[in-house]
């Protein structure tokens, strides 16, 4: 070998290094869910999936039913529509897309989940070509989604819901998280609208990318008796036994603290609630 060879060898090598090929796609049969990696492209199987029952999800009942209807009629092959589940914070978005995903699978349905970061969004396409090989049937799962005016990763998304001479593979739904029901601030919106020389088209491309989703699911900050309601589901669920009065006032003692109810402060309270009383969950 020469001297030139070996430097071509040395050159070709450190480009693998640094843009490694991507691995090879999997068979779907070892895990009900994948995370999206890139450099290299990869699905990565999750053995066990963190979520919450779907029976424990209090006081978002047509949200849950509705996109469990949503889920099951794609899981069984039929049309379904893409979902973007909006609104407060910590109030069971994530959790209501992984548990009935979770519901899907118990009822024997070939339904796979697969997460996608928001920064991977540019790479989606290359995702949908797996995916679209594949003969079982994918929710692609985006959490918590926000752009900010500047961003160009929305138009990523598009590739997702109708954009694109391919579109979306016929066995691809795409649920998304977002505390925005346009998925950008609304000041940006109000913003573009006041400085543009054509209000309704400035923000037309990046308002019009929420609409694409056939479903709009929004959750609102819960009241006190869903708070307690949530509580006592889990509770229940753990085999947790308590006097209820002490229980409602701590309950209330540490929603004050954190200044907010939500799914998620209920969750919190539980857990410090079950550890003080030797209970593991």
């Amino acid at each position: 070998m020469t001297m030139t060879d070996a430097a071509l060898t040395r050159i070709a090598d450190a480009l693998d290094r640094l843009s490694p090929p991507p691995a090879p796609a999997p068979s779907f049969a070892e895990a009900e869910a994948y995370v999206w990696h890139t450099a290299p492209d990869r699905l990565e199987p999750v053995r066990r999936v963190a979520r919450v029952p779907l029976d424990q999800l209090v006081g978002i009942d047509r949200a849950r039913d509705t996109l469990l209807a949503n889920t099951l009629q794609f899981a069984r092959g039929h049309a379904a529509n893409n979902a973007l589940l909006w609104g407060a914070r910590g109030m069971g978005k994530s959790s209501l897309v992984k548990a009935v995903h979770a519901e899907s699978v118990a009822r024997g349905l070939p339904l796979v989940l697969v997460e996608i970061s928001r920064d991977d969004l540019d790479s989606v396409g290359r995702l949908l070509a797996i995916l679209g090989d594949s003969d079982r049937r994918f929710v692609l799962f985006a959490d918590d989604l926000s752009f900010s005016s500047d961003d160009a990763q929305y138009k990523s998304l598009k590739a997702v819901l109708d954009g694109g001479l391919a579109g979306r593979p016929p066995n691809v739904v795409l649920y998304a998280t977002s505390n925005r029901r346009h998925l950008m601030p609304r000041d940006m919106i109000d913003n573009e609208r006041a400085t543009a020389i054509h209000p309704g088209e400035a923000i037309e491309e990046k308002v019009s990318l929420s609409d694409r989703f056939g479903l709009w699911l929004g959750f609102h900050a819960c009241g006190q008796d869903e708070y307690l309601a949530m509580i006592d589901g889990y509770c229940a669920a753990y085999g947790l036994e308590i006097d209820p009065d002490r229980l409602r006032a701590e309950a209330i003692e540490w929603q004050a603290t954190r200044g907010a109810r939500s799914g998620r402060v209920a969750w919190q309270f539980f857990t410090d609630l079950a550890g003080r009383e030797g209970l593991a969950v």
